[in-house]
């Protein structure tokens, strides 16, 4: 099969972007052929995906001369945000990338195109290539975006029930589709995520057991410091250093639980694009009584690595599908604390029950991803009390989740297309 995938943003750095790429590889070891359309921004080096033939569309440059377009309003990386597109930014965007979906589709001549996010770009590549079978995937925040502003939205609902199939990862994201884009139901399908099992892993030599369940013995910093396991419980976050993404709330319940004499140290992977929000992290982190490490934005081998080395991982989003990560960190050991995403813990008692889960109640919340002041405290109490439920749970027996793979997601997707 000849397949064409489809992204309005980078390759790496988000959710939607990993997610790309490891289609991309699993496709290759499937020994199916592929191209890409993606965005990069002017000057930043192309990356290689093996026996993929690339078509990227350049932003900050001279036919599209703004930042890369974000599906979330802070980035990891500078970009620009949908709803302050103006006609002319919308028509230079338009031009830019149909330009290297033509291209891609008159010299590859794809079987299948697979459109990332139910949003502007899917549209545009549904209404340039009618008579193609288009699949598009929902990573929730193209759910987002139809939900706090009205750019183009009736032209996209009408584009997304033209679509021939709709990937969701779980059931709350199907049951939002059909809701925002009145798509019909038998055409969208929950295919859960993936994980790399090849690179998330238990640590295979110089192992520490905490409980029943091996970790590294140390872990290199960026900065080349060493830092060795002992007594503290390691905590790690791996995300945008922003709000959404519970990062002060993260800080303040971690700072409490620390002043209850409990030993922690606590990693934390990322970046964030608003220079502003990143420096008021900072500022937060410089008055904690516990040590904090910034990693900053890591490649996913170094990350693996740090997943090997923490005891804990933490991610009290405000807004979010299934996470990545929290397969990442279950697949290479760690007990996990998430946010009550709507629908998450029923897809983890659906597709690993055994992992040990752990989740802090979110307050309501208001535009979906915005949390009242006077909740925050709730908030970060429920965080504290789902970190200590980890820190107190014996973890002895591995959970399985190898059904959670990328090459069992890919299999779906070309087992069950009919050309």
């Amino acid at each position: 099969m000849r397949i064409l995938s489809i992204l309005a943003q980078k390759p790496s750095s988000t959710g939607s972007g990993i997610y790309l790429t490891e289609l991309l590889r699993n496709f290759h070891l499937m020994e199916e052929e592929q191209a890409v359309v993606f965005g990069l921004a002017s000057g930043e080096e192309l990356p290689v995906f093996s026996g993929v033939k690339s078509y990227p569309v350049w932003y900050e440059s001279e036919n599209l001369p703004f930042p890369v377009l974000g599906m979330s309003d802070e980035m990891p990386y500078k970009s620009t945000r949908y709803k302050d597109l103006t006609e002319s930014m919308l028509e230079q965007f338009r031009t830019a990338f149909l330009t290297a979906c033509r291209k891609a589709v008159e010299e590859f001549q794809p079987d299948l195109l697979l459109c990332h996010h139910l949003y502007l770009l899917t549209a545009m590549v549904r209404e340039a290539f009618p008579d193609k079978m288009i699949y598009g995937f929902c990573h929730n925040t193209d759910l987002r975006q139809m939900e706090k502003h009205g750019l183009c939205r009736d032209y996209i609902i009408k584009k997304m029930q033209a679509l021939n199939r709709i990937y969701t990862p779980k059931e709350a994201q199907k049951e939002a589709v059909i809701r925002i884009y009145g798509v019909d139901p038998a055409r969208i399908f929950n295919i859960a995520i993936g994980y790399n099992a090849e690179r998330f892993h238990l640590p295979k030599k110089e192992q520490f057991f905490r409980d029943g369940i091996p970790r590294r013995t140390e872990i290199l910093l960026p900065n080349g410091e060493k830092v060795e396991k002992g007594e503290s419980t390691d905590l790690l976050f791996a995300g945008k250093l922003g709000e959404k993404k519970g990062i002060f709330s993260l800080l303040r319940a971690a700072g409490k639980l620390a002043g209850e004499g409990r030993k922690i140290r606590l990693f934390l992977a990322g970046d964030n694009g608003n220079q502003k929000e990143k420096e008021a992290v900072y500022a937060l982190a410089e008055s904690a009584t516990y040590p904090i490490y910034f990693l900053g934005r890591l490649e996913q081998e170094v990350l693996a690595g740090f997943y090997q080395f923490s005891d804990i991982f933490v991610l009290p989003s405000f807004f979010d599908a299934v996470p990545l990560t929290a397969l990442e960190a279950l697949a290479s050991g760690n007990k996990v604390v998430l946010s009550t995403l709507d629908g998450l813990e029923a897809f983890f008692r659906e597709h690993c029950p055994t992992a040990p889960v752990f989740f802090a109640e979110l307050p309501k919340m208001v535009h979906q991803d915005e949390m009242r002041k006077e909740d925050i405290p709730f908030f970060e109490e429920n965080i504290q009390n789902a970190i200590l439920s980890a820190m107190e749970y014996p973890y002895q027996k591995m959970a399985d989740v190898s059904s959670l793979s990328w090459g069992s997601l890919c299999h779906k997707i070309v087992d069950n297309t009919a050309l």
